[in-house]
């Protein structure tokens, strides 16, 4: 049974990792991932383009950003479980999400995609050992562990899931 390990985390993601913290880290991606799909299959497509206030992100583009940060957190897991001392840089957020292309996407096509996603990145993790979830790196100058970067990733997703219901939502659920 693994934890998070709260005395390493950066305080920045340390909002995300308090959503799934109770739970072992793949039983957190699996939870996590089974409670967003079963989410996003409810929108209806008319909703996706639908963003809450000015200048937020639409449904769409909100998933998708979830989508590519999963990618790049899974990413630097790979990484630094392969024992890569190399520091990676950070990612802006608000760049890439006018470039996903989520406009041209449909709802079901990003669920499926969320789903399948959550497949590669549990792959990942049910193959690191005791020892490479316990390896560090750096990303964005923060020290990360492989182990909290899998807490990291269920937990943002569990955090963009809360918002998509009580701001996108609140009559679907």
């Amino acid at each position: 049974m693994t934890r998070p390990d709260f005395n390493t985390i950066p305080d920045f993601h340390k909002r995300y990792v308090e959503h799934v913290k109770d739970f072992d880290v793949l039983e957190a991606l699996r939870i996590s991932s089974k409670r967003t799909v079963d989410v996003v299959r409810s929108i209806p497509e008319d909703q996706g383009n639908y963003r809450y206030a000015p200048l937020k992100w639409s449904i769409k583009e909100l998933l998708c950003h979830m989508m590519d940060t999963e990618r790049i957190l899974a990413y630097r897991a790979l990484r630094f479980g392969r024992n890569d001392k190399t520091a990676l840089h950070g990612f802006e957020e608000n760049d890439y999400a006018p470039e996903a292309n989520a406009e041209n996407r449909k709802v079901k096509q990003i669920a499926d995609e969320m789903e399948r996603l959550r497949l590669t990145t549990l792959d990942l993790f049910v193959n690191f050992t005791p020892e490479m979830l316990m390896r560090k790196g750096l990303a964005n100058n923060l020290e990360l562990s492989v182990i909290n970067l899998g807490y990291i990733i269920s937990g943002h997703e569990s955090h963009h899931l809360q918002i998509l219901k009580e701001r996108y939502l609140p009559g679907l659920q």
